[in-house]
């Protein structure tokens, strides 16, 4: 059973994290236009460097590029635009996929996000 059949609404996020390389290129695109208002920036990234390291497990590379995915689309549940209230769909779909897979977010993943945070806006990988 496909998201879509839940009624959840993830089909377009399901759909494009089939592309790894789509994801990576629009995922560098978003998170420079609004790295400033992310409170939740460091575990999105250490996410992202999970989600394409080869080590991770591929359930666990899908489940956090269906994260991923779904904070790059231009449109969900609660439009990114509106302050305050804009990310919070994105960082509770976040939550959730880290929660699932919090043993594969390994320390180096976490100390890459910090290290890029620290440098500014993260270069592409």
């Amino acid at each position: 059973m496909t998201s879509s059949e839940h009624g959840v609404g993830f089909g377009p996020a399901d759909r494009l994290a089939q592309d790894p390389e789509s994801v990576r290129r629009r995922f560098w695109i978003k998170f420079k236009k609004v790295v400033a208002s992310l409170p939740f920036a460091e575990d999105l990234l250490a996410a992202y460097y999970c989600a394409f390291d080869r080590q991770t497990p591929r359930h666990v590379q899908a489940a956090l590029l269906g994260a991923i995915a779904y904070f790059i689309l231009p449109f969900d549940f609660v439009p990114d635009m509106l302050p305050i209230l804009g990310f919070t769909d994105d960082a509770a779909v976040l939550a959730t996929a880290i929660r699932m897979v919090t043993s594969h977010i390994t320390p180096e993943h976490r100390d890459a996000a910090r290290a890029a945070l620290k440098r500014g806006v993260p270069e592409e990988k």
